[in-house]
């Protein structure tokens, strides 16, 4: 790789980060949210997740592969070959990463074969797995009160991790990658706490920044977020970009 005066002294010259399509277990919960007649999934009562199974394995709705493709005829226009292909081992991030080379080759660009990394795995929720808030605060009220005195960032519910343990992990990620693909333009498939962590770290980001992103602008399905190496550092150029979904669907953010 040979830097350039836009790239950093060592380190990715970009890092793309696209959160997968929507899921099976999205579609469920924003079922549960219209027959509630509620304004967010999280203030739902219990989704239909029988045919979900566990998070590690819950699949792409027909909306969420054709939301995958949008994002690989996305990446085809801008034109730009990734040098490293990253994929969180989950079934809905690997699905859309099939999705969106296979979209992409049909548009003239090859992506090169991912690598699946469990350190962009989703956020592990332990018993909370697979619930709204509103179950939450029935079935386990002493911890729907402690996430509220904690914060999103640091509250860690039992058998699960915090946001920060998904900042952490992602941390030994960026380090790799700063040794190991020094000028490389990188792609990245994941969650919506992947993505977030990034912004968190790259951008510098507070505790109060964390909590605010999380109520007011939910990391969207397949929205395509970058940082671009400018000065020594990755700086922001856009971020939880939905725009390539016109005419496909959003569904629930």
């Amino acid at each position: 790789m040979i830097n350039t005066p836009d790239t950093a002294p060592y380190g990715p010259a970009e890092i793309v980060a696209v959160r997968h399509g929507e899921s099976t277990a999205n579609a469920a919960f924003a079922a549960a949210t219209a027959a509630a007649g509620l304004p967010h999934p999280d203030d739902a009562g219990p989704p239909d997740l029988a045919k979900v199974g566990r998070d590690a394995d819950i699949a792409l709705t027909a909306l969420g592969e054709k939301q995958a493709a949008a994002v690989g005829r996305r990446l085809a226009i801008r034109g730009e070959t990734p040098d490293v292909v990253l994929v969180s081992p989950y079934r809905r991030a690997r699905s859309t990463m099939r999705v969106i080379a296979r979209e992409a080759a049909r548009a003239g660009l090859l992506l090169p074969r991912p690598r699946r990394d469990e350190r962009l795995r989703d956020r592990e929720t332990g018993i909370l797995e697979l619930r709204t808030l509103t179950e939450i605060e029935q079935l386990y009220p002493d911890e729907a009160d402690r996430r509220r005195r904690v914060g999103d960032l640091y509250y860690r519910p039992p058998g699960g991790e915090s946001l920060a343990d998904v900042a952490l992990r992602l941390r030994t990620l960026l380090t790799d990658l700063r040794h190991d693909a020094p000028g490389a333009h990188v792609l990245i498939v994941g969650h919506d706490a992947t993505v977030l962590m990034l912004r968190y770290i790259l951008d510098g980001l507070t505790e109060t920044d964390v909590d605010r992103l999380v109520r007011t602008d939910p990391v969207g399905n397949a929205s395509i977020s970058n940082w671009r190496a400018r000065d020594g550092r990755l700086r922001s150029i856009r971020y939880n970009d939905i725009r390539h979904l016109r005419g496909v669907g959003t569904g629930v953010r």
